[in-house]
């Protein structure tokens, strides 16, 4: 499985970027997929999931900003990142994983695909 994100760049607080993701692998509509983001000096945070059913998932930092989405035709996950402010900068991760429980969505650990990252800057 490979990950490949894009969408990432310099964006003014306030403003909107599209993350996508697309997923080289056969049968990506069983896989769970979801967006994790990492600042410098921090932890790996959770943003985002979506699993086979198309429910989502968010962090408490980001709900009602941002918005997961998945077109399984197109092998491709996305995130419409609204109302963007200073403290979503981050290089943000694409993941995916054909197991993991809803309880575990969360978790990077749990995780077995990553992509390579796509960085986000959010100016003041």
């Amino acid at each position: 499985v490979q990950l490949q994100a894009s969408g990432g760049g310099l964006v003014q607080a306030g403003g909107s970027l599209r993350l996508s993701c697309e997923a080289s692998v056969d049968s990506f509509s069983g896989y769970v997929m979801s967006w994790f983001r990492q600042a410098p000096g921090k932890e790996r945070e959770f943003v985002a999931a979506i699993n086979r059913g198309r429910y989502s998932f968010y962090g408490d930092s980001v709900k009602g900003r941002f918005t997961i989405s998945r077109d399984n035709a197109q092998n491709m996950v996305n995130l419409q990142m609204n109302s963007l402010k200073p403290e979503d900068t981050a290089v943000y991760y694409c993941a995916a994983d054909r197991k993991i429980i809803v309880s575990s969505y969360s978790r990077p650990d749990q995780y077995d695909y990553w992509g390579q990252g796509t960085l986000v800057t959010v100016s003041s």
